[in-house]
């Protein structure tokens, strides 16, 4: 039997097992048929981000941003760029900080933006600021 990762839709959220010797970039979700992977990050609220990081298998960055922080607004074309890069081995999310009060605090989010990385459900890495792609993805591959 060949092994499958559980990636969840962008678009409904619904589990996918996308069998590992297939290619991951072209798999459409069971449920509303919508590409799994559509090379720009996800917006997420509290309930939707949870069930990323716990019932999926790809790693999640999140983004905590603000819409009036200006180091957001300069990283969020460089985060779309990363999503291109690092999907399908990284699922990249975008959590706003002033519609997620609660969920930024859970995470301790004290400057934005902060990008997070999660494996498994847990925190593995963090990095406060704005970057370049270059930086950005660096940082990604050493803790992916």
């Amino acid at each position: 039997m060949t092994d499958a990762m559980r990636i969840l839709c962008p678009a409904c959220d619904a589990e996918n097992r996308v069998p590992a010797d297939k290619p991951a970039e072209k798999a459409k979700c069971g449920k509303c048929h919508q590409r799994l992977f559509t090379g720009a990050p996800i917006e997420l609220n509290a309930e939707r981000f949870y069930r990323h990081i716990q019932q999926g298998d790809l790693p999640l960055l999140a983004d905590f941003w603000a819409s009036w922080c200006g180091p957001c607004k300069m990283m969020a074309p460089i985060f779309v760029q990363a999503a291109r890069s690092l999907e399908p081995g990284v699922r990249l999310a975008k959590v706003s900080t002033e519609q997620e009060q609660a969920l930024a605090a859970h995470f301790n989010i004290s400057a934005i933006p902060t990008m997070v990385l999660f494996k498994k459900g847990a925190e593995v890495a963090r990095i406060e600021g704005a970057m370049d792609l270059q930086r950005l993805l660096a940082w990604v591959k050493q803790h992916i």
